[in-house]
């Protein structure tokens, strides 16, 4: 063999030696990469999730408020005006009916009844001789010393005294009533709320001196739509909160008046004395249906979409996991802590429960916690 061949074949193994090492450290290389990749790949995300459960009879828990009033409340004056000469109770105190609350300077009242009973004696004494005037002039006449005119004339002088006396009782009767409109009495069991005056005053005629509400009574007013009114039951107790807590109250009547205003239609509910003060607000809680198909996800699973759409994201099953995909849902009832919707989620997906501000749609997840249905 020549030196070129020798020469020729040395170089050809070089370059077969030269490419059979790139391919070995390509293939190395390969996989290094493929082995970094692996290791690299996060695990899928543990995530709280909730069955989607479509419900056709959903209803909602809704808050009316209502005012506490007693069923009777009353201003109390006097008829008459005059110098109030005392009165005896203050804000706060307890009355029965019938109790003297004040009384007017009854003075001037008590002289005026002392003119009139003096009007009706005299009235009374007038009468009295022309009754006896009437009865000698009726023997008279039998005797035939008198006319039949003059009898009769005596008799119309008795008929006019006896009226006049019947008018001066009847005056003397109108002044005592007066003096018993001087004293003011309680007209039921209650509570003053309000002294208007004190001693010394002069009142005019119906001024408010007192403020009197009933204390053995309480009612709530309720303003509610004419359907719900409607559907209230006679002597049925029903929820309401108040600061204090929950009480009940039993429905009592509703005016079937829709208000020109409210749109409403008032109902009165009766509850127990003590139960809450008079002038609070509380809220009757009333469970209204849904009449839309739907089901209920917290609050935390809604996410804001395009053009004031609300999304909801599902877990895609994908190889042993899930991969979260966007739905867009429609919101039906809003509560605080849930919300009722309807959408392109079948019934019994799982739905992402909370955690929507660290995650994107595609991403792989694992259910971690099913939690409790909104209900």
């Amino acid at each position: 063999m020549s030196g070129t061949s020798r020469r020729l074949g040395a170089r050809t193994s070089v370059a077969l030696a030269a490419i059979g090492v790139a391919i070995l450290v390509f293939g190395v290389s390969a996989l290094r990469a493929e082995a970094t990749l692996q290791i690299s790949a996060p695990p899928p995300l543990p995530v709280a999730v909730i069955e989607a459960e479509y419900a056709s009879d959903a209803s909602i828990e809704e808050f009316f408020p209502g005012l506490v009033a007693a069923r009777r409340q009353s201003s109390l004056g006097f008829e008459r005006g005059g110098r109030i000469d005392a009165i005896g109770v203050d804000v706060g105190d307890q009355v029965r009916a019938g109790d003297v609350l004040a009384v007017l300077d009854t003075r001037a009242v008590t002289a005026q009844i002392a003119a009139a009973d003096a009007q009706t004696a005299e009235a009374v004494a007038q009468t009295a001789l022309a009754a006896e005037t009437e009865a000698r002039q009726a023997q008279l006449l039998e005797r035939g010393h008198v006319s039949q005119q003059r009898l009769d004339e005596v008799r119309t002088s008795t008929r006019a005294a006896r009226a006049r006396q019947n008018a001066a009782a009847a005056a003397a009767d109108a002044i005592r009533v007066q003096l018993d409109l001087a004293r003011m009495t309680a007209p039921f069991d209650g509570v003053v709320t309000a002294r208007l005056a004190d001693e010394g005053t002069i009142a005019a005629p119906g001024q408010p001196l007192l403020e009197l509400i009933e204390s053995g009574s309480l009612e709530i007013r309720v303003g509610l739509p004419p359907a719900l009114a409607a559907s209230l039951s006679a002597d049925r107790n029903y929820r309401f909160l108040a600061d204090s807590g929950a009480i009940n109250a039993r429905f009592r009547a509703s005016t079937g008046v829709v208000d020109q205003h409210s749109r409403t239609v008032t109902v009165l509910f009766d509850i127990d004395p003590g139960a809450v003060a008079v002038g609070q607000v509380v809220r009757l809680a009333m469970a209204t249906p849904i009449t839309a198909d739907g089901f209920w996800v917290p609050t935390s699973a809604l996410a804001e979409g395009r053009r004031g759409l609300w999304t909801v994201y599902v877990l895609n099953p994908d190889e042993g996991d899930y991969r979260l995909e966007a739905r867009v849902v429609e919101t039906v009832r809003i509560e605080a802590d849930r919300v009722f919707v309807r959408g392109a989620v079948t019934d019994g997906e799982l739905v992402l429960a909370s955690g929507i501000q660290r995650i994107t749609p595609g991403l792989r997840v694992t259910p971690a916690v099913l939690e409790a249905r909104a209900q």
